[in-house]
């Protein structure tokens, strides 16, 4: 390997980790912020929010993968067009295109992975995920006592405590409301201090220096009502709560694994087929009903059901009817036309549903292409348009990455809710943005080959000032 290509390499490889790692956390910030609902309050191990958020830094490999080449690239070759080092590469006698090869090489392999990422890693990613984001969202309140408010989580009881210690297990001033008696009157226990300790499934609250108070029914007549009031003061006791349901419970993956995020080439292929065909039964079935329907009312016979033969009717239909039949008719063709709304439109919204997911799907098999494809193109934009700017570090190059890279993330997404939509074709929904850019891409290195000075300022400039300066010589020559 020459030392030109090697010199390449190191450069493109220290910000391409550096920009990616970033760009995770940035997506994963983004992504606490967006379920931070969910989250909080809850009672979690932190082990259980950072599994969570190892299974969504997966998905985010699609958004963070592209642009990382995108803004490496553009550092890299911005950095040695501002040290002079690409005119000393070109003087040496090495194009453009030679100086790009080692790097192209890189992110060919980088695509390769990325396609073998996005059809074995990313459907169970995102089945993990699925999966344990919906144990998360459908897990209670746990139980979280604070200072100074009434806590109503444990069915039957209302806890209160004035203040808890640093270590957040010593408690002081609590007062319970025990609601679980059946006669409707709430015991109420009052202590000084106490501990909280817990297990797998109940919490348990040890008080110290306290009162219980309980109120009672004794001998009740209708001459002599009498309540009993019990007083009991105590040094230690324990006080325990079952806290079992709100427990997070771990629901079967295979529930979630039908699902088109979560599966390979081969199951999206599976899926698209047995869709299809459920597709066709539904076409089929509709119009078996419409058939038996024009069967059931003698039509396909060429008759209705009134003998024309003996009687003609010369005006509208229910004249042709005995008096006594007219409304039984008119009840009995509301009842079938009613019959016939509701089961096509319960057929309709079937086959809309349907086709819906038969467009997710293709959409889904198409996207396992086009994240490769995808690094592909970028690199191809941002190496080019790194070696025209001709400036490295993170400021012009961010602001042009982020540039490229909405453009083509707005033409993606836009394309592929309109793909879903039925506006546009599902193949197109996914490819449209790598369609659209692919021009941009050779025309930049087109730029970058024949060293253009496209986004050179001092260029601009000068040609602006000669415009200016060819019209003052043009007024003064007719004057």
């Amino acid at each position: 390997m020459k030392k030109i290509h090697l010199l390449l390499l190191k450069a493109f490889i220290r910000p391409f980790f550096v920009t990616f790692f970033i760009v995770m956390f940035i997506l994963l910030m983004f992504f606490l912020f967006k379920y931070v609902d969910d989250l909080i309050g809850k009672g979690f191990e932190w082990y259980v929010i950072l599994e969570l958020m190892y299974y969504a830094s997966a998905a985010n490999v699609s958004m963070a993968l592209p642009l990382s080449i995108l803004l490496s690239s553009i550092m890299t070759f911005g950095t040695l067009g501002e040290n002079y080092e690409l005119v000393a590469i070109k003087s040496a006698g090495v194009s453009l295109q030679k100086a790009m090869m080692p790097l192209l090489v890189l992110i060919v392999f980088i695509a390769i992975g990325s396609f073998l990422f996005s059809d074995v890693m990313l459907p169970k990613a995102n089945l993990k995920f699925g999966s344990l984001l919906w144990d998360i969202r459908n897990k209670k309140l746990s139980f979280l006592i604070k200072e100074g408010v009434f806590n109503n989580s444990i069915p039957g009881y209302s806890i209160r405590v004035d203040k808890k210690g640093e270590d957040g297990v010593t408690l002081e001033g609590v007062m319970i409301y025990d609601h679980t008696s059946n006669s409707g009157i709430a015991k109420i226990i009052i202590a000084k201090e106490g501990k909280m300790a817990s297990d797998d499934k109940n919490l348990l609250l040890k008080l110290k220096n306290g009162v219980r108070y309980e109120e009672s029914s004794g001998e009740n007549t209708s001459y002599n009502p009498r309540q009993q009031f019990t007083r009991m003061r105590f040094k230690e006791t324990d006080q325990k709560f079952d806290i079992s349901s709100f427990k997070m419970n771990r629901t079967d993956e295979q529930g979630f694994r039908n699902n088109t995020q979560m599966l390979n080439l081969k199951g999206l292929v599976k899926k698209r087929d047995s869709l299809t065909k459920e597709l066709d039964s539904v076409n089929k079935f509709a119009g078996m009903t419409v058939a038996s329907y024009f069967k059931q009312n003698n039509y396909v016979k060429g008759y209705t059901k009134v003998n024309t033969a003996e009687k003609k009717i010369t005006g509208p239909v229910l004249r042709g009817l005995p008096v006594g039949d007219r409304l039984r008719s008119i009840q009995s063709a509301v009842d079938q036309a009613k019959t016939i709304k509701e089961t096509v439109s319960a057929r309709l919204a079937d086959h809309s549903d349907k086709v819906r997911n038969i467009i997710k799907v293709e959409i889904e098999y198409q996207k396992k292409f086009t994240l490769a494809v995808s690094c592909l193109l970028l690199f191809f934009i941002g190496a080019p348009l790194g070696a025209i700017i001709r400036k490295g570090g993170l400021g012009l190059p961010v602001v042009m990455a982020i540039v490229f890279f909405l453009i083509y993330h707005i033409i993606a997404t836009v394309a592929e809710k309109s793909a879903i939509t039925g506006t546009l074709a599902p193949f197109f929904g996914p490819w449209l943005a790598i369609i659209i850019l692919s021009p941009v891409g050779a025309f930049l290195t087109y730029k970058a080959t024949v060293d253009s000075a496209l986004f050179d300022i001092n260029a601009i400039k000068q040609s602006i000032t000669g415009l200016f300066k060819k019209k003052k010589q043009r007024s003064k020559s007719k004057v």
